[in-house]
C-alpha cells in the first residue's frame, strides 16, 4: 500500500507526496501530458526532441545537470506515446534544487537557434543509430503504420522521419514548447524523506507563481475498428528474419486491459508459458518468441513477435502461433496456470514498489491515466480475473481476421530498402 497526499495548485498543477522514512533519499517526477500522439504527422518526433531540449539550460540555470550533481542528485527521463517525464532522485535535503531546476525550466527553457541546433543534430543522429542502422531498427515504423491508420499511434516516438526535425523551424518548437510544457499540463510526484505539508508549501514557493498556461485540447481521431486482416513483408540487411503479429485492444484503464495483460504472460512469460514451451522447447520452431500489451493511453496492441529456427519459415511460425492463439480460443487455461501467472505479477508489482524513484513515477503515471488509485488496487483486478476471462478475452480480441502481421525478411548482402512509410508499403 502507497500512502500518498494529493494536491492541486491553484495553477492546475497536480502534486502527488509519499512520504518514506526509511531512506533519506527522495525522487521527484515530473510528468508532462504529451507524447507522440500529440504531435502533427507532418512534424512528428517533437516529445522526443523536447526530452533533450529540456535539458539545454534555463533562464536562471544555464547547465541543469552542475547544480544537481553539486547537490548529490541523478536524473533521466522518457518519451512514449502518450507523456514525457523527468525523474530525480537525490538527497532530501536538497530537494529544493530539484524544485527550483524543474520550476526554471518550466517556466524559462532556453530555445535558440544554438541549442536547437545541438540537440536537433543529438536526435537526427539517435534517430539514425537506432531505427536506420542497427538491425530491426525499423521495425515499429511498420508495425505501427500497418496497425493503425488513423491515430497518432501510427508513427513511432521517435518520429515519422529525421526529416520532420531537420526541418523544424525555431517558432515552431517554441510553440510546441509553450502549448504542453506548463503546470496546467503536468504532474509532479515526490516520494522519500519528506513531509507532505512541507513539500507542497515547496512547491508553492517554486511552482506556485507560474501561469498555468492553456491545458491543450485534444483532439485526436480515434482508430476505427479494424474488420479484416492486414499483411506487409519487410525486407532489410538482418541476419534472421522476424515475424510480428498485432491485434487491436482498449484502452490502459479498461477492464479487458487486465485480462489480456494475464493472458500474454500466459502464453509468453517465461521457461514454463505455452508458446515458449510448445513452439521453441517442444517443436523447435522459434529462436525467441514474446507477446505484450504496449498499454497505451487510448486503445492500443497485443504484441506477439518470434524470430524463426533456420530452415523454418515466418509463415510456418505465424501459422503454428496462430493455432495456439485458436486453442486459446476454444480452451480454457487451467485455473493452475492462471494462478502461478498471478503470483509472479503480484511479486512484480511488489517490487515496483520499493524503489522511492518507481513509485514518484508510478504515482505520476496512474495520475496521468486519470486514476491514481490504481497504484493500490491493481493487484485486486488483477486477482479477480478468471479462466473464463481469458477465453472470452481470446476469443474477442485475438481473432485472425483482425490481425496485422508483418513479415520481416533478410535480404542478404543487397543494399537496405529505403525506410517505407504507409505510401510506399506492399500490403496484402
Amino acid at each position: 500500500m502507497i500512502d500518498y497526499q494529493r494536491y492541486t495548485l491553484p495553477n492546475g498543477l497536480r502534486l502527488l507526496v509519499h512520504e518514506d522514512h526509511s531512506t533519506p533519499m527522495a525522487a521527484v517526477s515530473l510528468q508532462y501530458d504529451v507524447g507522440s500522439r500529440d504531435e502533427l504527422p507532418e512534424r512528428t518526433g517533437f516529445a522526443h526532441l523536447f526530452e533533450h531540449l529540456m535539458f539545454g539550460g534555463s533562464r536562471n540555470a544555464p547547465s541543469y545537470d552542475d547544480p544537481l550533481q553539486m547537490a548529490g542528485g541523478e536524473n533521466n527521463a522518457f518519451t512514449n506515446n502518450d507523456l514525457t517525464n523527468f525523474y530525480v532522485s537525490l538527497p532530501a535535503e536538497n530537494l529544493d534544487t530539484a524544485l527550483w531546476l524543474e520550476a526554471d525550466r518550466m517556466a524559462g527553457l532556453t530555445i535558440n537557434e544554438n541549442t536547437l541546433d545541438v540537440q536537433r543534430r543529438v536526435v537526427v543522429e539517435e534517430f539514425k543509430e537506432t531505427c536506420l542502422n542497427e538491425p530491426y531498427g525499423d521495425a515499429w515504423h511498420h508495425i505501427s503504420d500497418l496497425s493503425y491508420t488513423t491515430h497518432p499511434y501510427r508513427w513511432p516516438t521517435i518520429g515519422l522521419t529525421p526529416k520532420h526535425i531537420e526541418e523544424a523551424s525555431l517558432e515552431e518548437v517554441r510553440d510546441f514548447y509553450q502549448r504542453h510544457y506548463n503546470p496546467g499540463n503536468a504532474i509532479l510526484a515526490i516520494t522519500g524523506a519528506v513531509r507532505s505539508e512541507v513539500v507542497y508549501r515547496k512547491v508553492l514557493r517554486y511552482f506556485g507563481h507560474l501561469p498555468s498556461g492553456k491545458t491543450p485540447q485534444r483532439s485526436i481521431e480515434q482508430e476505427p475498428p479494424q474488420r479484416s486482416s492486414r499483411r506487409r513483408e519487410v525486407k532489410a540487411r538482418v541476419a534472421l528474419d522476424s515475424l510480428y503479429l498485432t491485434f487491436p485492444m482498449p484502452h490502459r484503464t479498461h477492464p479487458d486491459f487486465f485480462v489480456l495483460d494475464l493472458l500474454t504472460d500466459v502464453l509468453a512469460e517465461g521457461p514454463s508459458s505455452r508458446l515458449y514451451r510448445r513452439l521453441l522447447k517442444d517443436r523447435e520452431l522459434a529462436t525467441t518468441i514474446d507477446a505484450y500489451v504496449t498499454g497505451t493511453h487510448d486503445a492500443g496492441l497485443v504484441v506477439v513477435e518470434a524470430k524463426p529456427r533456420e530452415g523454418v519459415t515466418l509463415e510456418e511460425l505465424e501459422a503454428a502461433i496462430l493455432i495456439e492463439l485458436d486453442e486459446l480460443r476454444r480452451d480454457c487455461v487451467h485455473p493452475m496456470e492462471l494462478q502461478k501467472i498471478k503470483n509472479k505479477l503480484d511479486s512484480s508489482l511488489t517490487f515496483s514498489e520499493l524503489s522511492i524513484v518507481n513509485k514518484a513515477i508510478n504515482l505520476a503515471f496512474y495520475e496521468g491515466i486519470g486514476d491514481v488509485s490504481l497504484i493500490n488496487n491493481e493487484d485486486e483486478i488483477y486477482a479477480r480475473v478468471t479462466v473464463e476471462d481469458l477465453r472470452q478475452a481470446a476469443g474477442e480480441y485475438l481473432r485472425p481476421d483482425c490481425c496485422s502481421t508483418v513479415l520481416y525478411k533478410s535480404m542478404g548482402e543487397q543494399d537496405r530498402l529505403p525506410l517505407p512509410l504507409a505510401a510506399e508499403s506492399a500490403e496484402a
